[in-house]
């Protein structure tokens, strides 16, 4: 990555982004943002050299400001509320032409696609953990409770489960409970699927968050933090299992802490 040149941060929603140019700014590197209104959260902006909002699928506007900043090197980090591609979205020109090649609105593949046209263009993108490997879960039961006989039996059925879930590209959470899929991520996103699992499985649910089979790593991690395990606490699930190396885990200690209080496992795998 050119260290002369500054970094172009395209933000979507959470903490992410904010996270991401905090580091970066920490090595010294000068970040112009693009953030998404109704998205990205405004603390973004006192933490980057310069900051351009934009709406969804305006991505001739954002490569126009790319470009005038003299950016060549993209980082994209934060998600988007996919519910919105069916309201809120306001292509203009290069938008639609973008959406027009695509076969389908499947996450990746999406991702995929903007990421290969910023490429055309010149723009280099790179892993949105360039500046924070240590963001990536380490393998290994991360709390004090382990998981019991019942419950390693719902990880090892349910990661098989989640990695089948994966190769269709349609989420990267799975719930399960007595060795049975009680609900699988679809748009809605991985705390509604949490909620909607949690109360079928009543108690005791296994959380099975993974990295999808041939994902590109450069963007759209899995990610987890406290807000996951407050998710889980409503719901009394148990268990959270997540990908080792592929995951994102924010405010790690702080978020392991919160598990051991109510009794939790968190399993790396």
């Amino acid at each position: 990555m050119n260290q002369t040149v500054p970094l172009g941060l395209i933000a979507g929603g959470g903490k992410f982004p904010i996270i991401v140019a905090q580091a970066a700014q920490a090595e010294g590197k000068k970040v112009i943002a693009v953030a998404h209104q109704g998205e990205t959260l405004p603390e973004l902006e006192p933490l980057v050299e310069k900051i351009f909002w934009i709406r969804l699928g305006e991505f001739g506007k954002l490569l126009r400001i790319l470009k005038n900043e003299g950016v060549k090197d993209v980082i994209m980090a934060g998600g988007i509320d996919k519910r919105k591609m069916f309201s809120k979205i306001h292509p203009d020109l290069k938008g639609l032409l973008l959406m027009a090649k695509m076969s389908n609105r499947k996450d990746d593949f999406i991702l995929r696609a903007v990421a290969s046209e910023l490429e055309k263009e010149g723009l280099q993108v790179h892993p949105s953990h360039s500046f924070l490997p240590s963001l990536l879960a380490p393998a290994g039961v991360l709390t004090r409770r382990r998981p019991t006989a019942e419950e390693a039996g719902d990880i090892e059925f349910g990661w098989i489960q989640a990695k089948e879930l994966g190769k269709l590209d349609i989420g990267q959470c799975l719930v399960v409970r007595k060795k049975a899929v009680v609900a699988v991520e679809a748009i809605e996103g991985t705390d509604e699927t949490i909620r909607r699992g949690g109360l079928l499985a009543r108690e005791k649910a296994v959380i099975i968050k993974i990295c999808k089979p041939g994902q590109d790593l450069r963007f759209d991690l899995p990610a987890v933090g406290e807000q996951t395990i407050e998710t889980m606490h409503e719901v009394k699930a148990g268990v959270l299992v997540i990908e080792a190396q592929k995951t994102l885990i924010f405010d790690r200690e702080a978020m392991i802490r919160l598990a051991d209080t109510y009794k939790m496992v968190i399993i790396s795998k």
